[in-house]
């Protein structure tokens, strides 16, 4: 069996609106359960996606958005306080959380590698993961030139951006699987369609 079809990918040809991602990821994120862990949570745009049960906690290093992100969380009755750290040193305990959601936070963070093991040594067995981020396009692709050429403007100017990052294989390589991996290509102007990664997956038992 083809590894797009092992993995659960959807193809997508025609380019969407950011409208229709933005419906495509709430969907995503409102899947989990349990005791969840949002990481580079920002300001709290993701609170109205979450299942009113969820347990929630937050991860942003940045003191604005945290202290806006603290606000929000008190208005959606979420009592954990947001956590004052980076994703490569998640201050909570092995084995803490259900699920683990971060959107466009992988794109920017220091060490994709280590992120993702901290991820993993917080999840239960089983735990799952959510995320969502812009990622690199095809090698030898003109949008591949462009993102490559416009990274070390993007990581000095919005967070730590990175254009040309890829964290699928990753994840794969920390042992998660992809149970809803999808690759779409969203509406953007002046360079053309983004690629963007939704992926659900499962850490191992």
């Amino acid at each position: 069996m083809p590894t797009s079809e092992r993995a659960g990918i959807v193809p997508n040809v025609e380019p969407i609106s950011n409208d229709d991602l933005d419906d495509l990821e709430r969907e995503l994120i409102g899947r989990v359960r349990g005791r969840v862990l949002e990481i580079g949570a920002g300001d709290g745009e993701n609170f109205g996606a979450f299942h009113p049960e969820v347990s929630w906690a937050g991860l942003e290093p940045d003191a604005g958005r945290r202290a806006e992100l603290a606000i929000r969380a008190r208005e959606w009755r979420h009592v954990s306080a947001p956590l004052d750290a980076t994703a490569e040193r998640i201050p909570l305990p092995d084995a803490s959380v259900d699920a683990v959601v971060g959107t466009y936070v992988l794109c920017s963070v220091t060490d994709v590698a280590a992120a993702v093991a901290e991820v993993r040594r917080v999840l239960v067995p089983g735990g799952r993961v959510v995320f969502v981020d812009h990622v690199a396009a095809p090698r030898r692709t003109v949008k591949r030139l462009v993102q490559n050429v416009a990274t070390p403007i993007t990581t000095w100017l919005d967070h730590g951006c990175h254009w040309n990052r890829d964290p699928e294989p990753v994840l794969g390589s920390a042992g998660f699987t992809g149970v809803d991996v999808r690759r779409l290509r969203v509406r953007s102007m002046p360079f053309g369609p983004v690629p963007v990664l939704l992926y659900e997956g499962v850490a191992p038992d």
